[in-house]
């Protein structure tokens, strides 16, 4: 099982991403909120992947962080009715650490509005993977570091978007706000400092 890629970016959209390693080229499925972190073509990137296997196919999904990775695999395998495709759908759609709220806290229409996810399915995944948040932990919201990783793990970005949210934002809204004053100011940046981008 490859369970991560580390190599020189080679070109990336919002959901693709091709990486070289030793003369091979590997392309990736990735979300948008992986893509926005990726760096310049002809650097190095690292992406945590999960590779999907079918009978006539094999896909590899990257990710910016192990923890995103991991979850990413826990909706394809553990909810009825999401495949790889979908649950891609969904990690484009919010961060990692607003689609852990979101589940936490029972918050089906936000979940509803993720592509691919009526009302039924937004219920299922709040019953079948509430109980399931706790072993997956806090995660990271951060954006990838120079070398493709992942930037350590911090509640700023929650919290920031908490913020948005109290100010009168949609969820999805402030989540996508605070992530690009993230990855604009970097992994130093203060919750007020993001608030403030966002705002801007």
């Amino acid at each position: 099982m490859i369970t991560r890629i580390t190599g020189t970016l080679v070109s990336a959209t919002p959901l693709h991403a091709v990486v070289e390693i030793g003369g091979l080229a590997y392309e990736v499925h990735v979300p948008v909120t992986t893509a926005e972190r990726l760096p310049q073509p002809g650097q190095q990137a690292r992406l945590h992947t999960l590779v999907v296997y079918r009978e006539d196919s094999q896909t590899m999904y990257g990710f910016a962080s192990e923890e995103e990775r991991d979850f990413f695999r826990l909706l394809v395998e553990k909810v009825s009715g999401i495949g790889p495709k979908t649950a891609l759908s969904i990690f484009s759609k919010l961060s990692l650490a607003t689609l852990q709220g979101a589940i936490a806290s029972g918050d089906v229409a936000l979940l509803a509005k993720c592509p691919g996810i009526g009302k039924k399915t937004a219920e299922r995944l709040v019953i079948e993977l509430r109980d399931k948040l706790g072993a997956i932990g806090a995660t990271a919201n951060a954006p990838a570091a120079s070398d493709g990783a992942a930037a350590p793990a911090d509640n700023k970005v929650r919290d920031a978007v908490l913020a948005l949210v109290a100010l009168g934002y949609k969820a999805a809204d402030a989540d996508k706000a605070v992530r690009q004053a993230w990855v604009a100011l970097g992994p130093t940046a203060s919750t007020e400092a993001l608030i403030k981008k966002a705002l801007g």
